[in-house]
């Protein structure tokens, strides 16, 4: 087993850890002992990273994050602290839920001082009062590094006074135990229980139906503001009750793997068929893409960041769009579907969107919305009626 000394890592950041440390075990043997902030307890997780640089409150709170530890490679982390959440009518109008649904935070260096007229307390009591530890003082760049090189694995996460903190051959029994991350239907954790609807900001120009496998709620709010009254249905409602009365279909986003969800995919297929008009958006890309017969993979360490470049293979424009997906579309398996390619990654050549031959269907894999990052591609939205 390797490990990382915990004189070493605080040597490396110059840091002290005011009474709380942290263990970190990873899959593959590697463990790291750091300083521990946010809430006294145990989290496993698959863990994964994020090039963000602002914009924890959203990412934190983002649905597709369900099951998975955050590292967060900015330096600096938690200087804005975190506004006062407000929601109405279950919708989050500045955050993309309710809570906050990481498992764990993994950052270099934290700071409970904040500075910013929104908020209202520090990074660090907002994982404590959600129960969700964080761990800092890590050397994130040889971390995420690991994770370049093997790949996301499971990891645990424990935070709390150092001589509370479990032992190393207990975190490794409770990794052993648990499942793993691609093991776990993430998508029945988060979806609603029964139909919520919003009616559209500034008057209605069309009804959109959402099957909601964990959307975003960033998502929601665009289609409020391009004009759509929104119904959010549970991840298992038939296609039929999505187009009865409606103008167009969303498939949100959501976490875990799209594999998993063979009902929900064949729900997206059934849809793409309707005659309505269906855009897919991250997880939804990928259910229409199976209920088609594409195929989907997991990619090595995934795309999460706010600044990833996709091209629009048909204009050759590009746009900067906001990522998080573990997942992709095999672009061989496209032409067999019906699916003609229409966003394109340049860094990686990773599909990031198609639309249907013959129909008003297209997913898309980045997030249109962003929440956070940039809006070069609200403009989708604002489309979705039109094919």
């Amino acid at each position: 087993m390797q490990r990382l000394e915990q004189r070493d890592v605080l040597k490396m950041h110059g840091v002290a850890c005011n009474g709380s440390a942290s263990r970190i075990l990873l899959e593959d043997g590697t463990s790291i002992e750091a300083c521990g902030f946010g809430a006294e307890a145990t989290s496993i997780g698959e863990l994964v990273f994020t090039t963000a640089m602002t914009g924890y409150p959203e990412s934190l709170t983002d649905p597709s994050y369900m099951g998975q530890i955050l590292i967060i490679t900015h330096p600096l982390v938690g200087n804005y602290g975190v506004p006062k959440p407000r929601v109405e009518n279950g919708l989050s109008l500045n955050m993309e839920s309710e809570s906050i649904k990481i498992s764990g935070l993994i950052v270099s260096e934290y700071t409970s001082a904040y500075h910013h007229s929104h908020a209202v307390m520090s990074l660090g009591e907002w994982l404590s009062q959600d129960g969700v530890p964080g761990a800092y003082g890590v050397d994130t760049r040889w971390l995420v590094t690991r994770i370049r090189d093997a790949g996301v694995m499971k990891a645990v996460l424990a935070s709390g006074p150092a001589r509370d903190l479990p032992d190393w051959s207990e975190l490794e029994e409770a990794l052993r135990k648990t499942p793993s991350y691609d093991e776990i239907d993430y998508a029945r954790l988060v979806t609603p229980a029964k139909p919520i609807e919003y009616r559209a900001w500034g008057g209605e120009k069309a009804r959109v139906a959402v099957l909601d496998c964990g959307i975003k709620h960033g998502i929601i709010r665009r289609l409020l503001e391009a004009g759509y009254s929104v119904v959010r249905m549970p991840c298992d409602t038939p296609a039929d009750v999505l187009v009865d009365g409606f103008d167009a279909v969303v498939i949100g986003s959501g976490p875990g793997n799209p594999r998993l969800l063979s009902r929900q995919a064949r729900i997206a297929g059934d849809l793409a068929v309707s005659g309505k008009p269906v855009l897919g958006v991250c997880l939804g890309h990928q259910l229409l893409a199976l209920g088609l017969g594409a195929r989907v993979y997991k990619m090595k360490f995934g795309h999460r960041a706010v600044n990833k470049p996709v091209v629009d293979v048909e204009t050759g424009k590009c746009y900067i769009t906001t990522h998080n997906h573990g997942y992709a579309v095999d672009r061989d398996s496209l032409e067999e579907a019906g699916l003609r390619e229409w966003f394109r990654s340049p860094d990686d050549g990773t599909v990031e969107g198609f639309k249907m031959k013959g129909a008003p269907v297209a997913g898309v894999q980045f997030h249109p919305e962003a929440g956070p990052g940039p809006w070069d591609t609200t403009w989708i939205f604002k489309k979705l009626l039109k094919g």
